[in-house]
């Protein structure tokens, strides 16, 4: 079922690109080579030699006809497919499908990729034939990859080069346990092949410079999350966790809005966990009978692109009963917008480096 709110979201995702006439696309591929960083000193038996790996994309160019491309300096928006070698048996090999934007600096000769899809990793882990893979704990996992290049088209007719930094995720964001994650940096390097001989001139309707005037009062916002996820025990079990929010924002500016608001958390995989601590480890002092629920304030940005928004907030938990992680929390993700009220919503909550859940969630701004 996760998978299947995984495949809907994406799908929703890449027919959010509207299909502009008179906007151009174009290929590049790109090889990578770099190395796992060490951001869990449990995965260091998983550090070896230097991963590799290939990624195609297809990219469709925009040119204005619509303000908010005006706003982000014309990016491309695109799908992206990545095949990585983790140069370790235990890992495997990983295939990945993205949907990504670029966006573009310094006169356009500098590019920046965001991208977010699906991963399959070849070599889970198993308790029993492969229990030292403790970085992917299922078959299926999101990944996040960046790419930050220098590019330059047209160098040989329709054939240009980019080079340059990228750095690749791969978390089933607690979904099953083990799930330590992996963060690969790697070097670049790539051609890039336009498909379309003539690309239009990019329109320019909003004053250049000038800060386009909006206003908006305060609005408030409603939203339920759920999913399934496990603790850190293997084979502990998945359970549901429900998640109430209630927050209001503010936008700052045409992109941005800021937001307060308030988190209830009702995790049944805390409950399981702190009734195993209870029995496994005596000298915690526990009776197991707990409140394994939780109460957080927040304070986030949200960043509009289109239909889309990037949301990312930083909680503290005001109600706190039982220790698990720390009581600061992070969430950061994407939402879709279905006309000006509702909205869907997929994001991931983490303490520091530490994932907690992958959410679904639908609400509404009034």
């Amino acid at each position: 079922m996760r998978l299947l709110f995984i495949c809907i979201f994406c799908a929703v995702f890449s027919f959010s690109f509207s299909q502009e006439k008179k906007h151009t696309s174009y290929l590049d591929v790109n090889y990578f080579k770099g190395n796992i960083a060490l951001h869990n000193n449990d995965i260091l038996h998983l550090i070896k030699g230097h991963p590799e790996g290939v990624v195609l994309s297809w990219n469709k160019k925009t040119f204005g006809f619509k303000d908010w491309e005006q706003r982000y300096n014309y990016p491309d928006y695109g799908m992206s497919f990545v095949y990585q070698n983790l140069k370790n048996d235990v890992l495997g090999n990983n295939y990945a499908l993205f949907s990504h934007y670029n966006f573009y600096f310094l006169n356009r000769n500098l590019m920046m990729r965001i991208g977010q899809g699906l991963a399959l990793t070849t070599n889970p882990y198993d308790k029993e034939d492969n229990f030292r893979n403790i970085a992917y704990g299922s078959k299926i996992m999101s990944s996040t990859y960046l790419m930050l290049n220098y590019k330059k088209e047209h160098i040989i007719d329709r054939f240009g080069i980019q080079a340059g930094l990228s750095f690749i995720h791969y978390s089933n964001g607690n979904f099953k346990a083990p799930n330590a994650s992996t963060n690969t940096l790697a070097l670049n390097v790539g051609v890039t092949y336009n498909l379309d001989e003539e690309a239009p001139e990019y329109i320019t309707t909003l004053q250049d410079g000038a800060k386009e005037t909006f206003t908006q009062p305060i609005k408030y916002n409603v939203v339920f999350r759920s999913g399934i996820n496990e603790s850190d025990i293997v084979d502990s079990g998945r359970f549901p966790f429900y998640i109430f929010s209630a927050y209001a924002d503010k936008r700052i500016n045409v992109k941005s809005a800021l937001q307060v608001g308030a988190d209830v958390f009702f995790s049944r995989f805390l409950k399981e966990y702190i009734y195993y601590r209870s029995v496994a480890f005596p000298e915690d002092n526990l009776t197991g009978n707990e409140d394994y629920k939780r109460v957080g304030v927040f304070a986030g940005h949200e960043l509009f692109i289109n239909k889309m928004s990037l949301v990312t907030q930083l909680g503290y938990y005001v109600y706190y009963p039982f220790d698990f992680e720390g009581r600061t929390y992070l969430r950061i993700g994407l939402k879709r917008y279905f006309g000006n009220k509702w909205f869907g919503a997929l994001t991931l909550k983490s303490h520091g480096a530490k994932a907690e859940a992958l959410e679904f969630g639908v609400g509404v701004r009034l």
